[in-house]
């Protein structure tokens, strides 16, 4: 079981590398929200984008992933691998998320967005590093606490709503 609970974190990671790789298709500035706000102002600032824009593409990329991630680590969870209770669904999921955090952080942030150009934006080199030393402080917090507790969550109301 464990393995195929990997196997659908990997699975959950790769979806998360393709909404990545269709929001730079066109240029990084596609996902600019994800940057700093510096990195923001400055594209904002050379017309690569807008304000408007920037809120507009958060918007969907929030709107179409949560939903997403949440309904495909449940699927997995509760009707693919069939588990009942909350122990077996909150380990299962903080699985799957943990995973998924791994390849966020080491894959896209450490490598992707790191050290090739596909990420970055002509006119902002001088604020690379666009992942700060302080950034992946907060991205390793939240992807080992936070994770555990979006675990935690989907399992109690999952436990509630199916009892």
């Amino acid at each position: 079981m464990l393995l195929q609970v990997i196997l659908e974190g990997l699975g959950l990671g790769i979806l998360l590398v393709l909404v990545c790789a269709v929001g730079i298709r066109k240029g990084a500035v596609g996902m600019v929200h994800l940057y700093s706000p510096a990195v923001q102002q400055r594209c904002v600032k050379l017309g690569l984008t807008t304000h408007e824009k920037i809120k507009r593409n958060s918007l969907i990329f929030k709107a179409v992933c949560i939903p997403g991630y949440i309904s495909y680590v449940l699927v997995c969870v509760y009707e693919i691998n069939g588990a009942k209770g909350f122990a077996a669904g909150f380990w299962q999921l903080l699985v799957i998320l943990s995973v998924m955090n791994l390849m966020d952080r080491l894959l896209v942030d450490g490598y992707w967005v790191g050290h090739t150009n596909a990420w970055a934006i002509p006119g902002t080199e001088d604020l690379k590093p666009y992942i700060t030393a302080k950034d992946k402080q907060k991205k390793w917090l939240f992807g080992t606490v936070g994770m555990a507790v979006i675990a935690m969550v989907l399992a109690a109301m999952m436990t509630v709503f199916t009892h």
